[in-house]
């Protein structure tokens, strides 16, 4: 990561970092780029990194036995990326990961991590509340599969993902919502006609 505050600003938004703090995040922080249909992590990859998206648009995914894909989020500019489960307990991937739009990422390895925890206490907090952030979301996503329509749960996407349409397939929304396709166009036209 060549030198850069503005970036290190917008990924830790509310931390004052020294000069030499500074020059430690860049050390660990890797800058790549992706092209659309590239595919990160697949199942059964070991896991060890986890991305920040600065720009472009990101989906995991799992593939169930009977080869349905499940998408379980989407990422754009300024969120995480990774298979948590995996990352957390060093198993191997359940998730796939791929890039839907072009993608400008930061990686950031475990060890990585764990290096700078050691070096800048408080970028701990940092992770520790977005990842309570984090955990919230998933849970909040999981009442609404069991408790909200197709159609709550499709307007929820939208308030969520503002614009993504543009970018991700209708099947990757469909496998998202947990949908046909012909649901969504269904609940599409029912809500345009509101």
């Amino acid at each position: 990561m060549r030198s850069d505050n503005s970036k290190i600003k917008e990924i830790f938004k509310d931390l004052i970092f020294s000069k030499t703090e500074i020059k430690i995040i860049e050390s660990v922080f890797h800058k790549v780029e992706h092209s659309k249909g590239t595919v990160l992590l697949r199942a059964d990859d070991i896991v060890d990194k986890q991305y920040y998206i600065y720009s472009g648009c990101l989906r995991s995914y799992h593939i169930d036995t009977h080869g349905k894909e499940h998408t379980v989020q989407f990422a754009i500019k300024d969120w995480w990326i990774s298979d948590y489960t995996a990352y957390f307990s060093t198993s191997k991937s359940i998730m796939n990961i791929e890039v839907l739009r072009d993608a400008v990422l930061y990686r950031l390895s475990k060890d990585d991590k764990e290096y700078l925890y050691a070096q800048i206490p408080h970028i701990e907090s940092f992770f520790r509340k977005k990842l309570e952030r984090a955990f919230a979301a998933f849970q909040k996503r999981i009442l609404s599969n069991l408790s909200q329509t197709a159609a709550e749960r499709y307007t929820s996407f939208i308030n969520t993902y503002p614009n993504i349409e543009k970018s991700v397939k209708n099947y990757h929304i469909a496998s998202y919502l947990g949908i046909t396709t012909e649901s969504l166009s269904r609940i599409r036209k029912e809500l345009s006609a509101i």
